[in-house]
């Protein structure tokens, strides 16, 4: 408020040159509220402002915030969006990924745990297979491209999901197909912008704002609090095209894996769900191993 009233003396001095008092009220005011602005005298201000000539009102301008306001606000601007997204990337995706995982379901009551094994190629290929609880175990999920399938033993079926199923949750988790599946580049699918510092878990973040720029995708919007030395974001909240808060993710345990910053932990919330939500653990990881192709068919299904 106190910085935009100076703008303020600034523009009536310059438009209407009213007095030669004006600087002195001008100077007045700084010693008044900014104890660093005391050392302005009036005469320099009269000196500067007088006439008011435009290049001399913005030297004006210039020496006075330099006094006036904090540091902070004279820092250097926030990083490129875009940067951002593209540093998150090469930490978070891959050509191909191999890991083991389980997956905490928090109930209200009790916890369910699963565990599964999945072989990753970019966003196109995908295959998991569930080895635990016994009930789950041989459960199978197979992702080409825009196409998923599942397997079930019980049933001895394959079914396919598709269109709006994959939103739909896996398992009663937090997750969904598309969730549990995808592994898209955030620099191919939106336009970032950083819009303010914030402290998560004593980490200072970048808060990065990002806005679909493809059509057809699951989060129109996402928020993120991403790390300023480690380029992993600690924090998202994902909403739809409403401006509608769908779920929330904290990504914990981060690590060094393969000379790459890697979140060992994320913990899902639904919001539009109960429970207390799902936490993605990751057992083990390993990145751009050499992976078989036949097991991206949907006879590794029965397999």
């Amino acid at each position: 408020m106190k910085i935009n009233l100076i703008f303020k003396y600034f523009l009536k001095i310059f438009y209407y040159k009213t007095s030669q008092n004006s600087s002195s009220i001008l100077a007045g005011y700084l010693k008044d509220h900014y104890n660093k602005a005391s050392r302005v005298s009036s005469r320099f201000l009269a000196g500067c402002i007088e006439g008011c000539w435009p290049r001399t009102l913005t030297a004006s301008l210039i020496v006075v915030l330099s006094i006036t306001l904090p540091k902070s606000s004279l820092a250097q601007p926030y990083p490129d969006g875009a940067t951002i997204m593209q540093k998150i990337d090469e930490n978070m995706s891959a050509e191909n990924r191999i890991y083991s995982s389980k997956m905490v379901i928090h109930g209200r009551r009790v916890d369910r745990i699963m565990e599964s094994k999945s072989w990753t190629i970019g966003d196109d290929k995908a295959f998991t297979e569930y080895t635990a609880p016994a009930r789950e175990k041989g459960t199978k999920m197979l992702k080409l491209e825009d196409k998923l399938w599942m397997y079930s033993p019980d049933t001895d079926r394959i079914i396919q999901i598709s269109g709006h199923m994959l939103r739909q949750s896996v398992m009663g988790s937090d997750l969904s197909y598309e969730d549990m599946m995808e592994d898209k580049k955030l620099q191919d699918y939106y336009h970032a912008v950083v819009v303010a510092e914030e402290k998560i878990d004593d980490r200072l973040c970048w808060v990065v704002e990002l806005t679909a720029t493809a059509k057809d995708i699951a989060y129109a919007m996402r928020k993120l609090w991403v790390d300023t030395e480690r380029y992993i974001p600690l924090k998202q909240e994902l909403y739809a095209k409403s401006g509608t808060l769908l779920k929330k993710m904290e990504l914990k345990n981060v690590v060094k894996v393969d000379n790459r910053w890697f979140p060992k932990s994320m913990l899902f919330k639904d919001m539009l769900k109960e429970g207390e939500g799902t936490e993605f653990i990751f057992v083990d990881i390993q990145f751009n191993k050499p992976i078989s192709q036949h097991i991206f068919s949907k006879a590794a299904l029965r397999k």
